[in-house]
């Protein structure tokens, strides 16, 4: 496929989110969970905590490239402190 550049980060980047949503799906089956309420005042279950965290990561890395430009690991550790709040208080 010439129409799309694979490189390894790329690869890695979706065999992350394969393997979450595999794992994600394990916890369902053996651990079935009740959904909760947070500070967002919705009942939220595990998958919609994920779902909320990547879209959140998304805009952060986005907004890191647009506003400041700085290599990309900046953005990866706002996010990771992002989705621990996430699954924390949402």
């Amino acid at each position: 496929m010439d129409w799309m550049a694979w490189t390894w980060p790329t690869a890695v980047f979706f065999l992350i989110i394969a393997g979450t949503l595999i794992v994600f799906t394990i916890l369902a089956i053996k651990y079935p969970e009740t959904p909760r309420t947070g500070v967002l005042r919705i009942e939220t279950t595990r998958g919609d905590r994920l779902f909320i965290t990547l879209l959140g990561s998304a805009f952060i890395n986005l907004a890191w490239l647009g506003l400041l430009g700085a290599p990309q690991w900046g953005a990866l550790i706002v996010s990771f402190f992002y989705a621990i709040a996430v699954f924390r208080w949402v």
